[in-house]
This record gives structure tokens, sequence and C-alpha cells, in this order.
């Protein structure tokens, strides 16, 4: 039986990984005493791994995640009011099956925007669609947007996320157009999709930077109650600074 065709028809019909198992086994001797169903399944398996493999790397290339982060690196050692045993139970991800938010609150360099993203890479893992954004770039691309006629579209896409992170929120006073915006995509999401908001200003204060009292109301009302709270306390100096301090073949996280 000629080899070279089979493997140049599995790549035609991007079976890619059957192609490169078919190819381990006809230059390997020691899958000759396999059976046929046994190396048929693993050239199936290899395809599955395969394909996994490309829709991962597709949701994280999405996602367009601000850090490389992991649940596995983030660090507990510093003292700044990170509880362990609520961060590895968000790890599961349960609370996305549950259409439930979480609010990461601390100062500038306490490590908000690390873990809001290894919590994007651990939905990711999970298969779940993920989108990032600086809450001041995704004002600036609905505005965009809105002038375009790309609005309803960009909002659909947004909504059909089933985890939104918005980090660096509350850096200044919304104007109303992003308060508008800001009604509009939670409205969209509420009890349907997970989002994850991280900033420098204390819950308390949220209402305030909003500024309308009206729509204040009417946002935080769709994001306090049903979400998981970290807030971090600093204490411990600012992670950046101290992963900067650290050996560069040292591959700790914040």
């Amino acid at each position: 039986m000629l080899t070279h065709p089979v493997k140049e028809k599995l790549t035609v019909l991007r079976l890619h990984g059957m192609a490169k198992s078919f190819e381990e086994q006809i230059s390997s001797k020691d899958y000759e005493k396999l059976a046929f169903e046994e190396r048929l399944g693993l050239l199936v398996d290899r395809e599955l791994i395969e394909q996994e493999n490309r829709r991962l790397s597709s949701r994280l290339k999405k996602a367009k995640l601000r850090q490389q982060a992991s649940m596995e690196d983030v660090d507990y050692r510093q003292k700044r009011g990170l509880d362990k045993d609520l961060v590895k139970s968000l790890a599961e991800c349960k609370w996305i099956k549950e259409r439930l938010n979480i609010l990461i609150t601390g100062p500038c360099g306490a490590g908000k925007s690390f873990i809001a993203c290894a919590l994007g890479h651990k939905a990711c893992l999970e298969g779940y669609r993920v989108l990032y954004s600086r809450a001041s770039r995704l004002f600036e691309n609905l505005a965009l947007a809105k002038g375009d006629g790309r609005y309803p579209n960009l909002m659909k896409s947004i909504a059909k996320q089933d985890l939104l992170i918005i980090d660096d929120w509350g850096l200044s006073v919304l104007t109303d157009l992003e308060r508008t915006y800001m009604l509009e995509i939670l409205e969209d999401r509420h009890n349907l999709r997970s989002t994850v908001i991280a900033s420098q200003l204390p819950i308390e204060h949220w209402h305030e930077a909003i500024g309308n009292p009206t729509l204040a109301d009417a946002i935080l009302d769709r994001i306090i109650h049903n979400s998981y709270k970290i807030q971090l306390n600093g204490k411990g100096g600012s992670m950046r600074k101290i992963k900067s301090k650290k050996p560069s073949k040292e591959n700790d996280g914040v």
C-alpha cells in the first residue's frame, strides 16, 4: 500500500492529527504488534487532541488576554488579602456555568489584572468564549462602531461571550455615552453571561464614578448582587516590583 498518498489525503481532509500519528506508526516498528483497532484508536485519539488544541488556541487568540497568566501561577505568599480557598474554588469555573460575576478591587500593582487574566485563561481551557478589554478601549471601540454602523453587531458579539473581562474600570467618571454603553452591556448579560470587572476603585465608590445617580443604580443593580468579591489590600507591596526582583529563571505569577 502506498503510504504517502494516505497521508496526503488525511492532510487534504484537514485531519492533521491523524496524519502525524499515521506517519509515526509507519516509521516505527513499535506499532506493528498492535491490532488494527488499537492503531485506529491511536489515530482518532491524536486527531481529537489536535482539534481541541486548535480550538483552545483560537479561543485564547480571540480572548485577547492582557497577560499570559494561569491559575497555577497565582501567588498566595504575599499579604494582600487574597482568599486562597475562594480563588481555587473559582478556578473550577462553576460560577460561569451559574452566570455569576467577579469584582476584583485593589490598589495599583496588587495583581488584579493577572488574576482576571488567569480566570480568563482557565475559562478558555474549559471551553468558554472569553473577551478581555480595558474599559477605556472597550468604550473607544464601541464609539467607533457607533459611527461606522458596526455597533449592533459588536454589541451582539460582546453579549455572546461566556465571559467578559473589563479591566481598569473606574479610572475616570463615565461620560453620558459610556454610561449608556455599560448599562446596555450589563443588561444583555444579566443572568445570562458572566462578567469580571477589575478596578482600583473600591466598590463603595463606583456609584459616584458612574456619575448619573439613576443610571448608576441601574448599572450596579445588574452587577453587584450576583458577584463574588476579591478585595486586595496591597499590603504585600506591588506585585510588579516583587516579580521584577526575582531571577528571570523563575516563573512565578502574581
